[in-house]
């Protein structure tokens, strides 16, 4: 069975999560541990009363809970920036960090385009370099 808390790639995620395992929208995303999403014994992994791998910390996936692989729901990723230039960065590390694997170039690509309209005056490469550190 995989540990259930590596963290040591740099991903919140934990061990076990179907994050890890399955590609985005292969898995749901549920609020928290349920009835609804009981943990099995036998390989140590949470599925849906259908059989759908779930993640149930949402918060490390850096997704909101959805049933993603059981209805078909759309991977919608967004980046709403900060309204202050001097949050930015501290933003901007938490969303990268934050961001589910396989997620990542899509939440870049999306950064850089908010960071160019709602900051002009700032480099957005730079930017997004500092949130790798």
């Amino acid at each position: 069975m995989a540990q259930a808390f590596v963290s040591s790639d740099g991903h919140r995620a934990c061990g076990i999560c179907p994050s890890r395992r399955f590609p985005l929208g292969e898995f749901d995303v549920a609020e928290g541990p349920s009835r609804e999403c009981p943990f099995n014994p036998d390989d140590g992994h949470r599925y849906t009363l259908r059989g759908v791998p779930v993640c149930v910390h949402p918060e490390k996936v850096g997704l909101p809970p959805a049933p993603y692989k059981t209805d078909g729901v759309a991977l919608l990723a967004g980046v709403s920036l900060p309204d202050d230039v001097a949050e930015l960065d501290e933003y901007l590390r938490e969303l990268v960090h934050g961001a589910a694997p396989g997620a990542l170039e899509l939440l870049i690509d999306l950064a850089d385009r908010e960071i160019r309209r709602a900051f002009p005056e700032v480099d957005a490469t730079l930017a997004l370099r500092r949130a790798f550190n």
